[in-house]
This record gives C-alpha cells, sequence and structure tokens, in this order.
C-alpha cells in the first residue's frame, strides 16, 4: 500500500510499503477514506533528524472497517468510523477518568509496529476503545467536520473545558490556526460572551468571527497584550486558551489573563523552560492542558455536526490525493493552506 513518510526535516514522500496485517485479537484493519495533516505535523517538518527508514505520519482519520479480531465487539466490517488521535482502550482507570491520553495499555499513532493515517490503511489496536462508529455514509458531505473530531476540534474543545470557559469567562484564544479557530467555535458552543482572538492572518480571522469571535487583535507582542487590555478594561480575560505551542505565545498568554485567571495550552510546547514563578504565582494564576483526550469528547460534539448546527469542518481549505501529501506540508508550512484534507 500507499502511506506518507518523514525522512528528514522537509523531507516527506509518499512510498510503498507491507500491508497492515491483524496482530492482536483487539486490533481492527481500516481502509481510510479520509485524513489530514496536522499543524502539529509541521513540527518534525521543521527539525527531525535524518532517517534511513524514515517515520509514518498522520494521527487523524476516518475509514471502513476491513477486518477485526476475534475480541472486537463494537464495530463491524463496512464500518465507517472516526478515530482519536490516540489509540486507547477506554475501559481503564485513567480512561473512565476521561483522560484516555494517559491509557495504561494506549499509545499514539506512529509508534513501533503501529501505522499512521497518512495512508491507505492503517492496523487500529484496541479497536473497541479507539474507534467510533458514524452513522453516515462514506461519500457523506458531513466528512471533513466529523474528521475533526479525531483531533482537531476536541482538542480545541479540551483547551477550552480546562479553562473553565462558560457564560461567566471572558476568552483569549492565542492562534488562528485549526485548532485555534475550532477553539473559538468551542468557546462560543460553552457560552463565552466576549472572545478576543489573537491571528494576523484575516482570511483565518475572518473564518474566526464567523465560529464566534467578537473582536480580532492581529498585534503581537507588548502591542498585542495592550490592546487585549483595552478591550477589558485593563483587566484582560479570565481564560487564554493557548494553541500555538511557542514561546512568545505562552508570553502572550501571561500578558493577557486577568488575575485569578485560567491559561489553557493545546499548543505542543516547542519550549522546556517558561515563566512559571512570581508571574504565575503572584496573581493566582491557573496554568492547564495538555493533549487532549478526544475520545472522551466525540459522543458529547458529534450530535451538533450531525445536525448541521457546527461546520468545523469548514477549516479544510484545500483538498488533495495521496501522493500529493508532500505539497500539503509544504502548503501548510509556507501559509498557503490552513489545513489540508487527504483523500486517499
Amino acid at each position: 500500500m500507499r502511506a506518507t513518510y518523514m525522512f528528514s526535516a522537509g523531507d516527506v514522500r509518499v512510498i510503498d510499503v507491507p500491508d497492515p496485517a491483524l496482530q492482536q485479537p483487539t486490533d481492527a484493519l481500516v481502509r481510510i477514506v479520509r485524513a489530514c495533516v496536522c499543524g502539529s505535523d509541521l513540527h518534525p517538518y521543521h527539525r527531525m533528524p535524518v532517517s534511513e527508514h524514515g517515520s509514518s505520519m498522520g494521527h487523524e482519520f476516518l475509514g471502513l472497517v476491513e477486518e477485526t479480531g476475534n475480541d472486537v465487539t463494537t464495530v463491524k466490517p463496512g464500518d465507517l468510523v472516526v478515530a482519536s488521535f490516540a489509540w486507547q482502550d477506554n475501559t481503564c482507570d485513567f480512561c473512565r477518568e476521561g483522560l484516555q491520553t494517559s491509557c495504561r495499555n494506549g499509545g499514539f499513532w506512529n509508534a513501533p509496529g503501529v501505522g499512521g493515517g497518512q495512508a491507505e490503511a492503517v492496523r487500529v489496536p484496541l479497536a473497541d476503545g479507539t474507534l467510533v462508529k458514524l452513522p453516515v455514509a462514506a461519500d457523506s458531505a458531513l466528512l471533513p467536520s466529523l474528521l475533526t473530531l479525531s483531533d482537531v476540534y476536541g482538542t480545541g474543545h479540551h483547551c477550552a473545558v480546562r479553562a473553565g470557559v462558560d457564560t461567566r469567562t471572558t476568552v483569549t484564544v492565542i492562534g488562528d490556526g485549526a485548532v485555534g479557530l475550532l477553539a473559538v467555535m468551542a468557546a462560543k458552543r460553552l457560552g463565552a460572551e466576549q472572545i478576543i482572538l489573537m491571528g494576523r492572518h484575516k482570511d483565518r480571522t475572518d473564518l474566526g468571527r464567523e465560529f464566534g469571535a467578537t473582536d480580532i487583535v492581529a498585534e503581537r507582542g507588548t502591542e498585542g497584550i495592550e490592546k487585549v487590555r483595552d478591550l477589558t478594561h485593563g483587566d484582560g480575560t479570565h481564560t487564554v486558551l493557548e494553541c500555538v505551542g511557542h514561546m512568545p505565545a505562552y508570553q502572550q498568554a501571561l500578558g493577557v489573563i486577568r488575575a485569578g485567571g485560567t491559561i489553557s495550552r493545546v499548543g505542543v510546547p516547542q519550549y522546556t523552560d517558561a515563566d512559571i514563578g512570581w508571574n504565575l504565582f503572584g496573581r493566582n494564576l491557573t496554568l492547564t492542558g495538555g493533549p487532549a483526550p478526544v475520545r472522551n469528547y466525540i459522543d458529547e460534539l458529534m450530535p451538533d455536526i450531525l445536525d448541521g448546527k457546527l461546520e468545523p469542518g469548514r477549516v479544510f481549505d484545500r483538498t488533495v490525493g495521496l501522493d500529493e501529501v508532500p505539497d500539503a506540508y509544504r502548503a501548510m508550512d509556507q501559509r498557503e493552506a490552513l489545513k489540508v484534507l487527504v483523500r486517499p
């Protein structure tokens, strides 16, 4: 089959690899019908060291079940399914507490012996805990929005949930990528009335307004912080949803958060040291966030998509075939595309 591999920074190839096969009775084989490139895929795209054998790529997909192990009971061949970006049993104590990304028996796509989603097919470990059957056909117009349940919409929602967003809270969202825009949607869905989106790409922030942003701040650094404070009577917002992962974004979050507020991070941190001293302690701030346990949210978020109430799939602004995935990475890296949908 064909699958996407990265061999070094900037070196993405679609190559022939062996077809996946069942290895455990809890496995399923899934033929992928929709996948995508994630903003987090650009981190290795910028700095991955040279690898002779490369690394499989992709962690977001919808697909048709082709085969299941003997112990799989919740899905069967022919079912259209969505997979969360981490696989999990969904039964251990952490999973029952809504922390599926800390599953005692789980892991992440592209681990040794497990393929990735930017491919024609994939072996799914712990299929009963990882796959959710979708009540639509494989050619449904809802597929792009349902695909966001595998990561970006669930991640934006997790960011807002961890921050405690509700009707009482004002919100700043940092980042106008797909996760940031869907954090806006999530904050609006949770009842926030003032949502400030910090982003400088007008086509993206215009979409952010449609998703629920009440104010746009294009400025960065000190100027951006001052603008947010001007919009909040000098106080800053109760919550900050940091959806970038770079140090300047974290510093911006510290600058625009209100005393007693919560900073929630879902942008994968590209730094190891950050200010958690008096600036955090002295203002009674809470720092939270982490890898989103999206399996915990799929059942909650799906009905609004099925009913047509919300359309998170609008973050996809380009579609490519599998062999065009290397160009999708380039386009997203060059800000020519917000998020690229892949149709194997």
